[in-house]
């Protein structure tokens, strides 16, 4: 292959690149006179309106109401199939047809995958509501917030089903959220980042 460097451009732009082995690397917009740089060169960091927010190393409200009902209801969808394909393979007769069989599994995945989708979805909207709550009333981000926001989404969650439910179900939202907490401090803390 013929070096790039014995043949000029055809421009004399002074903008011509070179990469790590000295040869000139294509520029498709170089001889046009647009500011494409502006354009498409995105800067690296992220952009916040407020220069408080770029203080904060968290994400914002809305992006957290996102990611917990949005990976609430993705891994409570895919539990919910699981457990779906388990109970059509166990209420499977002999005599079925593979299109009878097949309509089961459909039946039973979507169900069970929907129910359990929607359950954890909403367990993750209150999680995620509660904790933006928390932030924004004490000003903090501390486990406090997170074992807070466990013990109203449980007690919330089975409030329908009375008082003593609702205080097991946020004792147990309490816990949980507290484990979770304990854990990601222990990550941090003992296991190398990759």
């Amino acid at each position: 292959m013929a070096d790039p460097r014995l043949f000029s451009s055809g421009s004399g732009s002074r903008d011509d690149r070179t990469d790590a082995s000295g040869r000139r690397t294509y520029n498709p917009y170089q001889d046009l006179n647009i500011p494409y740089k502006q354009l498409y060169d995105l800067p690296t960091s992220p952009e916040f309106l407020f220069q408080e927010e770029s203080l904060a190393q968290r994400r914002s409200w809305g992006e957290n109401l996102t990611y917990y009902t949005g990976i609430g209801y993705l891994s409570g969808a895919v539990a919910g199939a699981a457990v779906g394909l388990r109970d059509a393979a166990r209420n499977a007769e002999p005599g079925d047809t593979a299109k009878i069989r097949a309509n089961r599994v459909l039946n039973s995945c979507g169900s069970s995958g929907r129910r359990m989708g929607n359950t954890l979805g909403v367990i993750g909207l209150l999680y995620a509501g509660i904790e933006s709550a928390m932030v924004a009333a004490r000003d903090r981000d501390d486990w406090i917030n997170s074992v807070t926001a466990g013990l109203g989404t449980g007690a919330l969650f089975r409030a329908a089903n009375g008082p003593r439910s609702a205080a097991v179900a946020g004792a147990v939202g309490g816990i949980l959220a507290g484990a979770a907490m304990a854990g990601k401090q222990a990550a941090k803390r003992y296991v190398p980042a990759l």
